[in-house]
């Protein structure tokens, strides 16, 4: 009998971990930091209850730190097996490791200097060693090839529609079959194909990070109104935001508007050496057409004006621009990276605009902003919020309630259960109501460290 135990993801957004055990076989699907909140934070350092070492493989769906943060810290415990995921999120996982351990790096430094951890001497999670280790590992599997990482255990995946390269994960073991959604994407995303059909299976591990919510219809004015107005004032905007996906989502709306005239032609910097790498990948996996990106995408990342900021002094130089311009930096929920920097220097000038343009986590400071925050505090200080706040709702690349509905609506047959995990509870709760009292399915929100027979 296959068992299924919720290591990660339930009751929280963040550190995605499913483990499924099979006569002696144990795969992990996705390995995700846990992100924002502090006691959730904290969980980043307990170790697993498993002995890494004895996992034969993991699954990751997509290349979000949430899914594959933890990666190189399972690989230092002992973990040497392979990790599959679609060759773009090989690709996008070995920029986020490697950013991500050098984030943690720094951040340790940062602390020691400042004297304001409570650890003597702070320490990263992991380092860059630990994040090559990582993605040595890498096992790049195209959409729709089966693999089977051990005896009777199957893995397919198919295009998800989140990110580039994001997939759903089917994995057969012991008979039953069992779909991860990972992230689920919308039907309708600037760059990416709709999600694949859900498959007939047994089971669903989904997502539900908007179970209890619907996306707003697109309203561009929002955001060039945001622009227009901090020109105006001499200001400069800032936008948080994720490096991987989200950050090539803004570049082209901002060229959809300059181009429409509807926002002045200012500067546009990139200030994130991560999600400049992202945007590598992203503009060559347009070009030749990748099996997830739309047909009709393939030029619209192709501005060729977008500065760059390389360096750290070239990002310095941003906190304090000479002309207004549009600064776009991670991260998304401005919980680490340069935007942090930049954030303290321009919150306290009325003329500077902040533009959230995603899903701010609880315990994060883009949820803080988000809830009207007067003060931030950032490397052991607290700055004034005197900067306009602005929230963006039309980038959200996370299928809304209704849209996770359809997915498992549209089954060739109905689910025997869904385990609705990657949401807070209300949102999770939310969700197995309506996946119930519309669909007659079984839908649990499992509790962290529940093990479940398939």
């Amino acid at each position: 009998m296959a068992t299924l135990t919720f290591l990660g993801g339930t009751g929280t957004v963040t550190g995605s971990k499913f483990l499924l055990e099979q006569e002696g076989s144990r795969l992990l699907v996705d390995c995700g930091l846990f992100q924002g909140l502090r006691e959730l934070r904290r969980r980043n350092w307990e170790p697993l209850p498993l002995d890494p070492s004895g996992l034969t493989a993991v699954v990751l769906t997509h290349a979000h730190l949430d899914h594959c943060g933890y990666l190189p810290r399972l690989v230092r415990d002992g973990f040497s097996g392979p990790v599959l995921c679609t060759p773009d999120t090989a690709e996008l996982v070995a920029v986020v490791l490697r950013d991500s351990a050098h984030l943690q790096e720094e951040d340790a430094r940062y602390a020691a200097g400042a004297g304001y951890s409570k650890h003597h001497p702070p320490l990263p999670l992991y380092d860059a060693a630990d994040a090559e280790r990582a993605i040595a590992l890498l096992r790049p599997t195209p959409f729709g090839e089966r693999v089977r990482p051990a005896p009777g255990l199957e893995v397919l995946l198919s295009p998800a529609g989140h990110i580039l390269g994001s997939a759903t994960a089917l994995v057969v073991a012991g008979g039953r079959r069992v779909v991860f959604s990972g992230d689920l994407g919308r039907p309708v995303h600037a760059l990416l194909s709709p999600p694949a059909p859900l498959p007939e299976v047994d089971a669903v591990v989904l997502e539900s990070t908007y179970g209890d919510r619907e996306h707003p219809e697109p309203d561009p004015e929002v955001l060039a109104g945001a622009i227009r107005r901090t020109v105006r004032r001499g200001g400069v905007v800032l936008v948080p935001a994720f490096a991987v996906d989200r950050t090539e989502l803004v570049l082209a709306e901002l060229e959809r508007l300059r181009s429409a005239g509807e926002i002045p032609d200012v500067p546009v910097v990139v200030d994130s050496p991560m999600a400049l790498a992202s945007l590598r990948i992203y503009r060559k996996a347009l070009r030749e057409g990748h099996p997830d990106v739309r047909p009709d995408a393939r030029t619209l990342l192709d501005r060729s004006d977008v500065r760059e900021a390389r360096t750290v002094e070239e990002s310095m130089r941003l906190n304090a621009p000479a002309l207004p311009c549009i600064i776009v930096s991670a991260s998304g929920m401005a919980a680490g990276g340069r935007v942090v920097h930049h954030l303290k220097h321009l919150l306290p000038d009325p003329r500077n605009t902040v533009v959230l343009t995603g899903f701010q986590a609880p315990g994060t400071r883009g949820r803080d902003l988000l809830e009207g925050a007067r003060r931030l505090k950032m490397h052991g200080r607290y700055v004034p919020v005197r900067a306009e706040v602005v929230e963006v709702r039309d980038f959200s690349c996370h299928a809304d309630a209704s849209e996770l509905v359809d997915w498992v609506r549209g089954a060739p047959r109905p689910p025997a259960v869904v385990y609705v995990v990657h949401g807070e509870p209300a949102a999770s709760a939310a969700l197995a109501d309506r996946l119930e009292d519309e669909l007659g399915v079984l839908a649990v929100p499992p509790r962290p460290g529940e093990v479940v027979r398939l």
